[in-house]
């Protein structure tokens, strides 16, 4: 099967690793490589020929205004050659609650790339998944001021980014959904209790403070938004925080 994978980061690298060492004909792009989704710079070359196209790209900008041109824009381009190469399968990764965090810029423009997967003539699967572990320490810097962390006690459920993986790659080889998948880690928790979990496994000594108005990249975090939606039956990773802190020691 051939793939073309667009985002060679955190999740695209090891997808392509993964793929590629279960024998498929898997290669993942960026801007390096001349590609310009936005524009669609590349894109056709790089998709002629491709069984399945994977959407992993991000906006190198979060203000609402750029996040939303950058999700618009590159899933127009993206679909419009997928479909002219006769591409088979489109697959997105997606956030779970982006649909209830609607005060965050970054999660309509979420909401906007879906909407254009939903409105294209590709069949597809949109992979709704919880925020990964490897995020963690980015969300306690966003919220540190003078040295201390105030972190809301909403809840995540956050996922191992090899979780992440491990799943997109069955979505990826297998038959498009049409449809909306979501996938969690196996455990809830406020994102307060979170971040002093990962401060007590590395030794972080910034204090932490609960604080239910810190809200979450500008949006206000209850315990229902960001964990998977109730009524659906959602994939669960394996991998527990704990664990995940054992190996990253």
């Amino acid at each position: 099967m051939k793939i073309v994978i667009f985002g060679a980061g955190l999740i695209g690298g090891q997808l392509r690793d993964r793929l590629g060492a279960a024998g498929h004909d898997v290669v993942a792009l960026g801007r390096e490589d001349g590609i310009d989704t936005t524009t669609g710079a590349g894109v056709a070359g790089a998709v002629a020929g491709a069984d399945v196209v994977v959407d992993l790209t991000n906006s190198p900008s979060w203000a609402d205004d750029d996040v939303l041109a950058f999700f618009r824009d590159s899933t127009r381009e993206l679909v419009t050659a997928e479909a002219e190469a006769g591409v088979g399968h489109h697959v997105i990764l997606s956030i779970v609650g982006a649909d209830r965090l609607t005060d965050s810029g970054y999660m309509r423009a979420k909401l906007a790339q879906e909407a254009g997967v939903e409105a294209g003539s590709v069949p597809y699967t949109i992979v709704r998944s919880t925020q990964f572990f490897e995020f963690l320490p980015g969300i306690a810097d966003s919220t540190t001021v003078d040295g201390e962390v105030r972190a809301t006690p909403g809840r995540l459920q956050p996922i191992a980014s090899q979780d992440v993986v491990a799943r997109l790659a069955e979505v990826v080889t297998g038959a498009p959904v049409n449809g909306t998948l979501e996938i969690a880690g196996p455990e809830a928790q406020g994102i307060d209790e979170l971040v002093g979990r990962l401060f007590a496994a590395t030794g972080d000594e910034r204090r932490v403070v609960s604080d239910a108005a810190a809200g979450y990249f500008g949006a206000q975090l209850d315990d229902v938004a960001l964990v998977p939606t109730p009524g659906v039956d959602a994939w669960i990773g394996p991998t527990t925080l704990a664990a995940w802190l054992r190996d990253r020691a």
